[in-house]
C-alpha cells in the first residue's frame, strides 16, 4: 500500500514556495514561514519574488495548500522539507543559525517515522552533523530510529521562466536506503526531467556546493581576463567571440558576481576545507577577484571620465539596475552596492534606476534609494552612466537623450550596442 504524504515546507523564499506550489498538485502542503507580513502576501495570492505565478499560487491555495505562520499547523505532517536561507556573516563564515532554527522547530513538531529533507545549500556534513543532533535534542528521538533525514538541494535559477523548478533535474538522498528511496519517489512524482539518487547524503551535499564554485571559478578566469584586456587597449568581448569559435571553448564571460549561490556558496567549502587542513588556492583566489569587481569597475568608470575630459567631483552618474542578475527583484547580495558606494567618494548625484526593485527593500537592506520610473530621470543629463544589469526594459532607453557629447557610457553586461558605449567590462 502506498504511503500517503503529507508535506511541510519550512521557509517561503525563492526555493521554498514554487517548492511548496509545485507539491499541492499532487499532496497535501502546510507552508510555513516566520515572517507574518510574507505570509500574508502569500496567503493573498501576491509573491513578491515572482517565481510563481498568480494563477498558480490560486490553483495551489484551491487545492488545500495553507500558507501559515503558525508553528503548530506543520505537527499533522509526516515529511518536512527545510529550504531556509544559508547565508555568510561579514567575515564570509558560514551562518547556520537558519538551518538551525529551522531544525529546532521540526523537532518541536516531528512524529515517529517522519521525514526530513534538507535543500538549502551546506558544506558535506552539515545535514547529519549539525542538523540531525539538533532535531535529536528537541525531538527526544533518535536518527534513523525515530525519524529519518534526506537532502535534495535546491537548483532554482531566480528570474528563469525556461529552467522553472519541474523541469530541473533533482539530485536526492537519505540516510537509509529505503529513507533514500522514498524521498526518490516523492521527488519523481512531481519532476518532469526525472531526479539523480546520490550515493549519500554527503555527496548530494557535495555536489551541490561544487556545481556553484564551478562557475564562480570560471568567472573569476573571465574577470582576470577582461582586466588584462582592459590593460592591453582589446575589447573582451571581440576576444571571446573570437576564442568561442573553438568548438570546446566554454562560454563563460566576465561579470559582477552576486545573488543567493555562486558568491556565497564557496565560503562554505573554503571553512570546511580549512578546517581538515586544506587551503583551496583557487576557489578562495575567484572569491577574492569577484568580490572586487565592484570596486573595478567604478575605477574604470572615473578612468574613462577623466580621460574624455569629465570633472568626476560632484559629477551626475546613472547607474542601470540593482540586482544581482537580470529580469528579476532579486538584490541579495548584489554587487552593484560596491560600484554604488565607490563611486560615492566622488560625488553625491548618483541615481538608481530599477523598475524590478521594491524601494522598500533596498533601502532597508543597503540605505540606498531606488527609482522605479523612467519619468523621473528622462528629463535629466548625466557624465555617466553605467549599466550593471541587462533588464530589458533597459534596452529601449534612448541614451543620447539622458546624456552630453562626451558622457562615459560604461556598459558591464555588454548589453548595449557597441557604436554607442566608450567602454564595455
Amino acid at each position: 500500500m502506498e504511503m500517503s504524504y503529507k508535506i511541510g515546507i519550512i521557509g517561503l523564499g525563492y526555493v521554498g514556495f514554487p517548492l511548496a506550489c509545485l507539491f499541492a498538485k499532487k499532496y497535501p502542503v502546510v507552508a510555513f514561514d516566520i515572517n507574518t507580513s510574507r505570509v500574508k502576501a502569500l496567503q493573498s495570492g501576491e509573491d513578491s519574488t515572482l517565481e510563481v505565478s498568480c494563477e498558480r499560487i490560486a490553483a495551489a491555495l484551491q487545492n488545500g495548500m495553507l500558507c501559515t505562520d503558525r508553528v503548530e499547523d506543520l505537527k499533522d505532517c509526516n515529511i518536512y522539507i527545510v529550504t531556509v536561507p544559508t547565508p555568510v556573516n561579514e567575515n564570509n563564515y558560514p551562518d547556520l543559525r537558519p538551518l538551525e532554527k529551522a531544525s529546532e522547530t521540526v523537532g518541536s513538531v516531528i512524529s515517529e517515522g517522519d521525514i526530513v529533507i534538507y535543500e538549502s545549500t551546506v558544506y558535506p556534513g552539515v545535514t547529519e552533523e549539525v542538523c540531525a543532533p539538533i532535531i535529536e535534542k528537541v525531538s527526544g528521538k533518535k536518527l534513523n530510529t525515530g525519524f529519518f533525514l534526506g537532502y535534495s538541494p535546491e537548483r532554482i535559477n531566480p528570474g528563469d521562466k525556461e529552467h522553472t523548478l519541474e523541469k530541473i533535474k533533482k539530485i536526492t538522498s537519505g540516510s537509509t536506503e529505503e529513507t533514500a528511496q522514498i524521498v526518490d519517489s516523492l521527488y519523481n512524482s512531481v519532476l518532469e526531467n526525472g531526479t539523480f539518487k546520490a550515493s549519500s547524503i554527503k555527496v548530494a551535499e557535495a555536489a551541490k556546493i561544487i556545481e556553484n564554485s564551478q562557475r564562480d571559478v570560471n568567472i573569476a578566469f573571465m574577470n582576470e581576463v577582461a582586466m588584462i584586456m582592459n590593460a592591453l587597449g582589446i575589447d573582451t568581448n571581440d576576444v571571446l567571440e573570437a576564442a568561442g569559435t573553438k568548438w570546446n571553448f566554454l562560454p563563460f564571460k566576465p561579470g559582477l558576481v552576486g545573488g543567493h549561490c555562486i558568491s556565497v556558496d564557496p565560503y562554505y567549502l573554503i571553512q570546511k576545507a580549512q578546517f581538515h587542513g586544506i587551503l583551496p588556492r583557487i576557489m578562495t583566489e575567484s572569491r577574492r577577484v569577484n568580490d572586487a569587481m565592484g570596486s573595478y569597475v567604478a575605477s574604470r568608470v572615473v578612468f574613462n571620465m577623466n580621460q574624455r575630459g569629465i570633472i568626476v567631483k560632484n559629477s551626475r552618474i546613472l547607474i542601470l539596475g540593482f540586482t544581482f542578475k537580470e529580469n528579476c527583484p532579486d538584490i541579495r547580495n548584489t554587487k552593484v552596492i560596491n560600484i554604488y558606494q565607490s563611486l560615492s567618494s566622488y560625488t553625491d548625484n548618483i541615481d538608481i534606476y530599477d523598475p524590478w526593485v521594491e524601494t522598500e527593500d533596498a533601502e532597508k537592506e543597503y540605505g540606498v534609494k531606488i527609482i522605479r520610473e523612467f519619468d523621473k530621470i528622462e528629463d535629466k543629463k548625466y557624465d555617466a552612466v553605467v549599466l550593471c544589469v541587462a533588464h530589458s526594459e533597459f534596452k529601449v532607453i534612448d541614451l543620447k537623450s539622458i546624456t552630453y557629447e562626451n558622457s562615459t557610457i560604461y556598459d558591464v553586461k555588454s548589453a548595449f550596442d557597441r557604436d554607442i558605449v566608450t567602454q564595455r567590462l
